[in-house]
């Protein structure tokens, strides 16, 4: 299974920071082995009756990382191209994350190999709920709590809850976290991500002596966290000079108006077409001048290839692993891009997430006020965590943010002990 693993490019590459981060900390082979590999990973067969009568076999994926720490906290896609080995790394870095931001998580992630777009509303429902039921021996509030990710959202999140509700009798809204606001869904979860993101974008100016006002953005992929993100951001006064989604990607020196993209996303699916900016090709959007690139969409954008052209200040990693090894190398010999590795990034998601299973057991509900301060409190001190740790060991921030996390669950893990 490890050389299954470490043939998908995805995981070898978290492979590869982990292997790096446990060097620097002297990792003991007993600790630097538990901490890598994940303790559980699931496959199970979801066949569907699609509306034409025909039936199809979907494959479903959850990898469980770690429960050392609690509970494992990750989101669950629907894409045609999912992959364990790719599931696997993203739960890794789930992992990760959670420790950065000390939340009594471990890391999750879960996908099913089908695309969203070409399934209607009962398809998607029924896919959900067979693979729910699947894997109900493997989730609860207490071992596996699931959340929305790339082609779900708080509607398939409610469809999860009431299959398990079901099946175990009574509600229980802690099994999963994104859901609405009316099924016990928390405020404030829908914009945390990319709120995060603007968010930690601005320290980073500030840190750079870049006044908000006078900054400029490009964010790459405007969906979900990239949406919010430059909604937050053109709300503080800075100027979203380009943007981009699958359909294409639009540059405007002006400034591109986000409620108008926004809507003209709400309209026709996507930003084709979009009339208040030019068409730029995608990837030269992303080397075009600005203080802050945001790349917000998939994972390895930022690669060999295009590291060097970077002209940004801040490299805001809102998306999971958009920067390669082979970037990261480049990287670190440019000290003029302050980078904010995306374990910290875009942790907002889970920082929310972590505040509606906590609602939820508690029974009790903050409002969407009390969520952001304490989203953006939780950040802060993450952020000033890694700099002070970066500066003190001469690290990039990748590194100090990962060597923190995995400090902390090898801390965890040495003190359980292993069990005979």
């Amino acid at each position: 299974m490890r050389a299954e693993l470490l043939k998908n490019p995805v995981f070898a590459m978290a492979a590869t920071q982990f292997d790096q981060v446990a060097d620097f900390l002297e990792l003991n082979d007993e600790i630097r082995e538990r901490c890598k590999w994940p303790k559980r990973l699931i496959t199970v067969t979801v066949p569907v009756r699609h509306d034409d009568g025909s039936t199809r076999v979907y494959f479903g994926h959850r990898v469980q990382h770690h429960l050392t720490r609690g509970p494992v906290k990750g989101g669950l896609r629907f894409h045609p191209e999912v992959d364990l080995g790719e599931v696997a790394a993203l739960a890794m870095w789930m992992n990760w994350k959670c420790a950065l931001m000390d939340l009594p998580f471990g890391g999750g992630k879960g996908g099913l190999n089908c695309d969203p777009r070409l399934l209607s509303v009962g398809e998607k429902e029924r896919i959900t709920r067979r693979f729910t039921m699947e894997m109900i021996p493997f989730i609860g509030e207490s071992i596996d709590v699931m959340a929305p990710d790339m082609g779900t959202d708080e509607q398939t999140m409610a469809w999860m809850l009431d299959t398990y509700s079901t099946h175990a009798g009574h509600l229980v809204p802690g099994i999963v976290t994104g859901k609405p606001v009316n099924l016990q869904g928390s405020a404030g979860r829908t914009r945390a991500t990319g709120h995060g993101v603007a968010f930690l974008a601005g320290r980073a100016l500030s840190k750079l002596d870049i006044p908000v006002r006078s900054a400029s953005a490009v964010v790459q992929g405007f969906g979900n966290v990239g949406t919010f993100a430059a909604e937050t951001l053109a709300a503080g006064g800075t100027r979203i000079s380009g943007i981009s989604d699958v359909t294409g990607a639009f540059w405007n020196d002006k400034g591109i108006p986000v409620d108008k993209a926004i809507e003209h996303v709400r309209r026709t699916g996507g930003l084709q077409g979009f009339p208040e900016a030019d068409p730029i090709d995608p990837d030269e959007l992303l080397v075009q001048e600005c203080d802050v690139l945001i790349p917000a969409a998939t994972g390895g954008v930022i690669h060999g290839g295009n590291a060097a052209r970077l002209k940004c200040r801040v490299l805001a990693e809102a998306a999971n692993g958009p920067t390669t090894p082979e970037a990261d190398e480049v990287l670190r010999q440019r000290d003029e891009i302050f980078v904010i590795p995306d374990v910290l990034c875009n942790a907002g998601g889970v920082i929310v997430s972590y505040f509606e299973w906590v609602q939820n057991l508690q029974r009790f509900r903050w409002t969407e006020r009390e969520v952001i301060t304490r989203l953006e409190t939780q950040l802060e001190g993450a952020f000033n965590r890694v700099l002070h740790f970066a500066g003190r060991h001469q690290l990039s921030h990748r590194t100090a943010a990962q060597a923190i996390a995995v400090h902390t669950v090898g801390d965890v893990k040495a003190q359980r002990g292993l069990f005979p």
